[in-house]
């Protein structure tokens, strides 16, 4: 978990390595939003740039057997 500093204008910084890790770009979008008292913020992402992001995901799933 990385720490930051907000500073006097209430702006701050995310760590090289979080936005290395996740692509992130200068002038990208963001949406910011409160949640159980925290703070989230998620990238915007062009639905085309997304095309694979799952690629490899496992996709089994067990089933529980019939009803009747």
């Amino acid at each position: 978990m990385e720490t930051v500093t907000i500073s006097p204008k209430f702006q701050v910084v995310i760590p090289q390595k979080i936005r290395e890790g996740m692509g992130l770009r200068s002038g990208e979008k963001a949406k910011v939003f409160s949640f159980k008292n925290r703070i989230e913020i998620i990238p915007v992402r062009e639905i085309r740039k997304l095309r694979g992001y799952l690629k490899g995901m496992d996709t089994t799933l067990l089933r529980d057997g019939d009803r009747l």
